[in-house]
């Protein structure tokens, strides 16, 4: 009898496997989105381990400090003199700040040889540096900087206390593409400019015909004798392959994180096509109940109701493969179209049936509630008309009362997590209140809709028998709209974290980027002679606007253990300046005999909000403190004060800033540079760093919700496999409503309206569970963010997700107007 059940189970699969496909098809999403992971993760390694490395082709051996110190000159003279040897390039890189200490524009000092087979670089224009304070500026770094060959440069290490270096440049160079201001000298010149005369590594082209293993031996046996440095050596090619590891063990953190959206994705999978089993299997109870009426008992029909999902899940999820392996092999030929390199994946078989397997297990566990309960119904129950079976009754008490227990845990482990702020559990406390909080929207889902559908459906009913009839569809199956709008939530409480997430980092990232780059551009100067009238020439240019003068001067503590730097300038004059917050204190009480500290200062004088601090530089000033900043003053000072205190201290130096009020950023700073300044005076370009800032929080953005798109995708197809199910299952409902004079058009309006209620309702669930999540996480993780509530964008990914599924649900609608009245009301 098993068999025989079996046999008609699986005969239906294989007479209509086009709704094989659509039952199926959130799997077949889940599984394309797996195994295109993983062909993701193949193509990115493979590429990476065939194209990445930092050490030139040419390169024979490499020594360099695997800890302790850098190689001393002694060593790499040794390296240098060995027999065989013919040419060795010392590495290092050193980082300098070009014209003012505190807010000008990072460039990276490269030691390069600056040709032959060591050379990474290519000189484009002037000649390579020859001697100790001369360097040579990449293309990008030169332009940004308004260098041009024969110009000169201040360095600065970063230390106050150290004087700048004042470099020539002596040509222009084509270097590794990157996001940094670089610049390149060699090896020795490089060291003598940082005051650093080590080397981390030395790469060395052998003589030919050299014995690579006797000098290997050698430097072996030398260099390991020095107590401070761990001294290795090792081919080119290994530390070529070293390098290609170690840049693809950094994605492996990226995929990690992937496979985190991934997992939620395969969830939302699962819930779907529980839904979706559940909705198939009620549409022919009939049919189970002619089964258990000849003989088969219940769990023959539970066995064989999982294996039909287990079939559909292996079919489904080797077409989501397959269409993964094409896309995946045709990667490579698509990048080449757009000038870009990729290694193609292969065809990994393993994974393959892993994922075709997994896509089987998975269905056959998400059809197991839905076959438990289909088997479940009485033989005369079922043998009723299918419309009597549509309706549904409410929860029943132990599913309500283990539903108010899930809140009640959420609640609980909530404020346990709250407080434990910063502690190294707090992450699996979230997790944790998480998946209490989702389960009691799972378990409570039926409760929530009526209420969530009474506000939502309001301006529906305004449209009249369409509306009404639309909100009575779903509210006449809370169960069916719970199972698809908890999905929908899902995604959605995901994407709302995020958002809140993202717009907290996003006003502390603008809120630090108005301390540290208040302007687009900067000038600084020694001396303020001749300052006013370059400033006055800015002023009149209209292509600069929030022209605002400053000065600057440094200062310790009175025990001079601690050294910031002062600032006078008008709080109120810069639009960025007017988005800097105290932490206590009011910021417009400064005035004179007064000072405004930055929280580093603040911390390091132990000074409250009333003190009487003083600061000491040639001279000193005493005086209140009247407000602390949550973060840095203005161009990263540690002080703010007025003019007249600020000549107390001494010895200080002058500037102004500007934005740019029209045109492109490149134009005024050409015109800024144009327009000179006092001897000695530089110009920075505060603005890249905001916008590199801006770039990084809107690429994390960008990135969070493509990844989270795909649990929204999933829903989305869980919305759509719905909506044309349940137009199957209504056939005779539509024919009915047609009979009585609705319109195809106003039939396709209904059928959308409900798939777009669908979507409402789990957006609305999603942003209510994701925004209190959020800011769980960002108080008990310590990230020191600032709590929002984006209003806007969570009304626009509600907005968005209900239209989505609007959309979704357009192509059952046409097919339920197609229907004619007279063949639906014909059909059983």
């Amino acid at each position: 009898m098993t068999a025989s059940v079996l046999r008609t189970q699986l005969s239906g699969v294989s007479r209509r496997p086009g709704r094989l496909l659509t039952t199926g098809l959130s799997v077949l999403v889940a599984a394309f989105v797996v195994f295109g992971t993983v062909l993701a993760y193949v193509i990115v390694t493979r590429t990476t381990l065939d194209t990445f490395s930092e050490t030139p082709e040419a390169v024979s051996l490499v020594v360099y400090a695997a800890g302790g110190e850098p190689l001393n000159p002694e060593q790499v003279a040794e390296v240098r003199g060995t027999a065989g040897v013919r040419q060795a390039a010392g590495r290092v890189t050193a980082t300098f700040t070009v014209g003012d200490a505190s807010s000008g524009n990072e460039l990276e000092l490269i030691a390069d040889p600056g040709s032959g087979p060591l050379s990474r670089i290519t000189l484009l224009s002037g000649g390579y540096p020859r001697s100790d304070r001369e360097i040579a500026m990449d293309r990008r770094a030169a332009a940004r900087l308004g260098t041009t060959v024969g110009g000169t440069l201040r360095l600065h290490t970063g230390d106050r206390s150290g004087k700048p270096v004042t470099v020539t440049v002596t040509g222009v160079v084509d270097g590794p593409r990157d996001a940094a201001e670089r610049a390149y000298a060699h090896d020795e010149a490089v060291a003598r400019i940082s005051g650093n005369p080590g080397f981390p590594r030395v790469d060395v082209l052998a003589a030919d015909g050299a014995d690579v293993q006797s000098m290997m031996n050698g430097w072996s046996e030398r260099l390991l004798h020095d107590p401070r440095a761990y001294i290795s050596v090792t081919t080119g090619e290994a530390m070529r392959v070293r390098e290609a590891h170690d840049a693809v063990r950094q994605l492996d953190q990226v995929f990690a994180l992937v496979a985190m959206f991934v997992a939620i994705a395969v969830v939302a999978a699962a819930l779907v096509a529980t839904s979706t089993f559940r909705i198939v299997f009620a549409q022919r109870l009939r049919q189970l109940a002619l089964l258990r009426t000849i003989g088969a008992q219940r769990n023959q029909l539970i066995l064989a109701l999982a294996v039909e999902g287990a079939v559909t899940g292996l079919v489904t999820g080797a077409v989501g493969v397959v269409l993964a392996q094409l896309a995946g092999l045709a990667a490579p030929a698509v990048a080449a179209a757009s000038g870009r390199t990729l290694t193609g994946p292969g065809v990994p078989l393993v994974a393959a049936v892993a994922v075709v397997a997994g896509a089987g297990l998975l269905t056959a566990g998400a059809v197991l509630a839905p076959a438990f309960a289909a088997a479940g119904v009485a033989p005369l129950q079922a043998l009723r008309a299918a419309s009597t079976l549509a309706a549904e009754r409410g929860v029943a008490a132990p599913r309500l009362v283990a539903g108010l227990l899930l809140v009640a845990a959420t609640g609980g482990l909530g404020w346990r997590t709250a407080g434990r702020m910063g502690s190294s559990d707090a992450l699996i406390h979230l997790v944790g209140v998480g998946a209490l909080g989702f389960g009691a929207l799972i378990v409570l889902g039926p409760v929530l809709i009526r209420p969530i559908l009474a506000v939502a459906g309001w301006p529906l009913r305004r449209l009249g028998s369409t509306g009404n009839l639309a909100v009575s569809g779903i509210g006449g199956t809370p169960r069916r709209a719970a199972a698809v709008s908890v999905v929908v939530a899902l995604g959605v409480t995901m994407l709302a974290g995020t958002v809140v997430g993202i717009s907290s980092l996003r006003l502390w990232t603008d809120r630090e980027m108005a301390a540290r780059t208040p302007a687009d551009l900067a000038m600084f100067a020694e001396s303020p002679d001749g300052l006013d009238e370059v400033m006055a020439g800015v002023r009149a240019d209209p292509r600069f606007r929030d022209v605002t003068p400053f000065r600057m001067a440094d200062f310790t503590a009175l025990s001079g253990n601690f050294s910031h730097g002062a600032i006078a300038i008008d709080m109120a004059a810069m639009p960025a300046l007017r988005r800097l917050e105290a932490a206590t204190g009011n910021i417009a009480a400064l005035g004179p005999g007064t000072v405004i500290l930055s929280a580093v200062a603040a911390s390091d004088f132990g000074a409250r909000v009333g003190d009487v601090v003083t600061l000491r530089s040639d001279g000193a000033a005493r005086v209140e403190v009247v407000a602390i900043l949550t973060g840095d003053a203005p161009l990263r000072m540690g002080a703010v004060l007025t003019s007249a205190d600020l000549d107390a201290l001494g010895n200080s130096s002058a500037g102004f800033l500007a934005d740019v009020a029209t045109g492109t950023r490149n134009e005024a700073l050409a015109e800024f540079r144009r327009l000179s300044g006092p001897a000695g005076a530089e110009v920075a370009v505060l603005a890249d760093e905001r916008d590199k800032a801006d770039g990084e929080v809107s690429s994390l953005f960008a990135a969070a919700l493509g990844l989270l798109g795909l649990t929204v995708l999933i829903a989305v197809v869980g919305v759509g496999t719905t909506t044309g199910l349940s137009v199957l299952e209504r056939t005779q409902e539509f024919g009915l409503a047609r009979a009585l004079g609705l319109t195809r058009a106003r039939l396709r309006m209904m059928v959308g309206l409900e798939a777009g209620l669908y979507g409402l309702i789990g957006a609305v669930l999603g942003v209510v569970l994701g925004v209190p999540m959020a800011w769980l996480t960002l108080e008990s993780l310590r990230l020191d963010l600032p709590l929002t509530f984006p209003v806007g964008w969570l009304t626009t990914i509600v907005v968005a997700i209900a239209g989505i599924t609007v959309l979704a649900g357009l192509l059952p609608a046409r097919r339920a107007a197609r229907v004619s009245p007279v063949a639906a009301l014909a059909i059983d």
